[in-house]
């Protein structure tokens, strides 16, 4: 097999999944032409990661020249909720396309979301563990403790929950002027504060590393993995992390890994974060606990090999004929394990 993708770095140029199913790969195919010139090749599968715009464009191409079809594999696609009037219009047109992807390689486990919107069934989709993307070695410390409590990150953030949490309990609180939109900025509550944010990956080492909890209050109308990177990271940095229940944390860590409460309700979020700040014990294992769950998933080569062991999964269900096709020849999987 031949794995066309646009992932960059070290994505094996030979690679061999769990189920004994091997070949070689091209990476870095970010645009429509990178990939459709590899379509002669009657071995090659495209495994596309976190671009939608590029999914919904080889599906729509394979679609229209049926002759060009190969397997098409998303990887950490994220979906939306429509919200907005073009986004009704266009949803029609989306979940068509979606129909025509063959399966979904996913860092979240509650895929409701995924199925009720865009009619994509937990069968079509494959979980694979998330990991600490920063660099986290002996030499950068590891401590439960610090001085603020941190809301950090943009993806589906529910920053009112969060003010509003903060204005129910007296510890210092801090956040990131490019995580918080402009038009909030001016309501930070008096014990919130912005710290400098360069935007580099030692920046973040030195945000997250220098807070007491990590708050990561999602957004109820939330589908997707939404900030994993984040809770990866603090978890990588010995963090505490509270959560929003919800598809981006639910079944992802034990209840004693990270502490999860109702999203959209400030009550909960400030007695959890009150529990956590105070007490120390509670804290110190909670997050350690996690540190060690998130340190065990391995780094990028790690990942990448998840990845390659749910395509070769996929591949032999296929073999095995345990894959149905869509009707009027798109060769479209309805059923993927």
């Amino acid at each position: 097999m031949f794995i066309v993708t646009n992932f960059w770095g070290s994505f094996p140029n030979r690679w061999t999944a769990s189920t004994g199913l091997s070949g070689t790969s091209v990476s870095q195919a970010s645009s429509l032409w990178d990939c459709l010139k590899h379509c002669r090749r009657q071995d090659a599968l495209f495994l596309i990661n976190c671009a939608p715009g590029l999914v919904y464009q080889l599906a729509s191409v394979f679609t229209a020249f049926p002759a060009w079809r190969r397997p098409l594999i998303s990887v950490d696609l994220v979906l939306r909720r429509p919200s907005r009037v073009q986004d009704h219009l266009a949803h029609g047109l989306k979940r068509f396309l979606l129909d025509r992807v063959d399966h979904h390689i996913l860092f979240h486990k509650d895929v409701s979301g995924y199925q009720s919107c865009y009619g994509i069934s937990p069968e079509r989709c494959s979980f694979v563990p998330f990991k600490v993307s920063l660099p986290v070695s002996g030499s950068t410390p590891v401590s439960p403790d610090g001085e603020y409590v941190l809301c950090y990150g943009r993806s589906q953030r529910d920053w009112e929950t969060f003010f509003e949490a903060m204005r129910h309990v007296p510890y210092p609180a801090a956040t990131s002027p490019l995580s918080v939109p402009k038009r909030l900025i001016g309501q930070l509550p008096k014990n919130v504060r912005l710290v400098e944010d360069e935007n580099t990956q030692e920046a973040q080492i030195r945000i997250l590393s220098r807070a007491k909890l990590v708050v990561l209050p999602i957004l109820k109308t939330n589908i997707a993995a939404s900030g994993l990177s984040v809770c990866f990271n603090a978890m990588g940095l010995g963090k505490c992390v509270i959560g929003s229940e919800g598809p981006a944390f639910t079944g992802m860590f034990s209840n004693d890994e990270m502490l999860l409460v109702p999203p959209g309700d400030p009550v909960a979020l400030a007695q959890t974060i009150r529990r956590a700040w105070e007490g120390d014990e509670f804290r110190h294992a909670t997050a350690m606990r996690a540190h060690r769950h998130v340190m065990q998933t391995g780094g990028r080569d790690a990942l990448y090999q998840r990845i390659i062991d749910a395509v070769g999964r996929w591949h032999q269900r296929r073999s095995e004929g345990c894959v149905s096709q869509a009707a009027a020849g798109t060769g479209t999987a309805s059923e993927m394990g």
